[in-house]
């Protein structure tokens, strides 16, 4: 379970570390803030990225969520597994339901949330799942 843990924690913190580039300001893999938002944000008309609040609270929640397969073994700290793996399932599904689609629906973002996004939460999720399986065995 460690190399599944490490796999899992490095997936995490690049993805904080994206989020915190995106909360300072730097449009990164984009140097447009509007394409950028279109790309990973998707809502309708969409024309900018969300705040640096908002999105600090994103890194925030990601590297706590890395930090959590290296918890020692308890219940709550299986239960949080087992939150996890529900929240990056659920985040992973509702790519593919037509109503996240309408609420969502500009490109790239439509496109990169089907075919990147969505199977990456199902990933993430399958991970925490099996994690919280070895916790409870």
């Amino acid at each position: 379970m460690t190399g599944l843990s490490l796999v899992l924690s490095a997936v995490l913190i690049v993805l904080a570390a994206l989020h915190l580039m995106w909360a300072l300001g730097w449009w990164f893999p984009l140097s447009d803030e509007r394409a950028l938002a279109r790309s990973v944000v998707g809502a309708r008309g969409i024309e900018a990225m969300p705040g640096a609040g908002v999105t600090s609270l994103v890194v925030v929640a990601l590297l706590f969520a890395a930090a959590w397969p290296w918890m020692a073994a308890s219940w709550p700290v299986t239960l949080g597994l087992a939150g996890l793996a529900g929240v990056f399932l659920l985040r992973g599904a509702v790519a593919y339901a037509p109503g996240w689609r309408r609420r969502l629906p500009e490109e790239p973002f439509a496109t990169l949330d089907r075919r990147a996004f969505g199977p990456l939460c199902l990933a993430l999720g399958a991970g925490f799942l099996i994690l919280t399986y070895g916790a409870l065995t």
